[in-house]
């Protein structure tokens, strides 16, 4: 039995296998469609979601599946104070595959030690967010045609973004990365993630304040909102929460095949006006995340279609 509580959990060949999966769902559904009947997948969202918890529902139901599960700590017994680690010997009993989404970092992993089915991490506070990483490798390498030789832009909230984090930690993997990193300075990256990751890997990167001076080079542009759930204080949030927004001009400033991504939700970080830019990439990310759940829940199940 396997578990995936980071995208690091694959290694790369075990990754462009689930990636090419992926691809051929997207090609062939009907294929895959009858290909869980009697499975059932748990969602245990312990805070809200709306892309993450329907998308794997939609994976599941997709593949011919079912689901149960709650949206809500408050809907769960963690809100009568059961522990992560009863709910999942619990849910075991019940699903045949989890997944989880907590506010406290290390939750899913607690709760993969415990489990007798696969656990999925949905996202685990500040931390990790592994299938919206994989969401975004399939975006790129789908649209862009490679996964290597790409200079990205990441702009936003790089301290508490957990979208970020995953993707640095995937991609630096890949030939030819380099990174330009697009923060105020309260919200850089972590310096575990600067010296540990980049620095001692020898990745490329540099680290700007305008988006502005950054876009002109940038072949990928990955935006994040800056998350008041994340924040100590109110202040903080309304100070920073609209220091970058992306609109017409900015990207005017962009390459013709520079992708926009964004793991949403959106707040007003990407001017709707962008919309329509044909490099405007996140809703079509947000069906490759259909896609990518779907070849994982087989990939986890060890369902093999012929």
């Amino acid at each position: 039995m396997r578990h995936l509580m980071s995208p690091l959990d694959f290694s790369v060949d075990e990754l462009d296998r689930l990636l090419d999966l992926a691809n051929d769902i997207e090609t062939h559904p009907q294929k895959y469609a009858h290909s869980c009947e009697g499975k059932k997948l748990a969602t245990c969202f312990y805070e809200p979601s709306t892309r993450t918890r329907l998308s794997f529902e939609a994976a599941m139901l997709n593949l011919g599946g079912s689901v149960l599960g709650f949206s809500s700590a408050d809907s769960s017994s963690a809100s009568k104070g059961e522990s992560v680690s009863d709910t999942i010997r619990v849910i075991s009993c019940y699903a045949d595959i989890c997944a989880m989404r907590h506010p406290k970092e290390g939750a899913p992993l607690v709760a993969s030690q415990k489990s007798r089915i696969p656990v999925i991490n949905a996202g685990d506070g500040g931390h990790e967010h592994p299938t919206q990483t994989l969401t975004d490798l399939l975006t790129i390498r789908s649209l862009k045609g490679s996964l290597s030789g790409l200079t990205v832009g990441l702009c936003g909230d790089l301290k508490f973004g957990r979208t970020v984090h995953s993707l640095i930690n995937a991609l630096i993997r890949y030939p030819d990365i380099r990174f330009v990193l697009i923060s105020p300075e309260e919200l850089r990256i972590p310096s575990y993630l600067r010296e540990d990751v980049l620095k001692a890997n020898h990745i490329s990167f540099a680290e700007m304040e305008r988006l502005e001076d950054a876009i002109p080079e940038l072949d990928l542009l990955y935006m994040t909102r800056v998350q008041r759930e994340r924040f100590f204080n109110e202040e903080d949030y309304i100070r920073l929460k609209d220091f970058y927004i992306l609109t017409k001009e900015k990207l005017d400033l962009a390459k013709k095949d520079m992708l926009v991504l964004h793991p949403l939700p959106r707040v007003n970080e990407i001017s709707v006006e962008v919309d329509d830019d044909p490099r405007a990439a996140y809703f079509r990310q947000a069906q490759y995340g259909v896609y990518v759940r779907m070849a994982l829940i087989l990939t986890l199940l060890e369902i093999h279609v012929a």
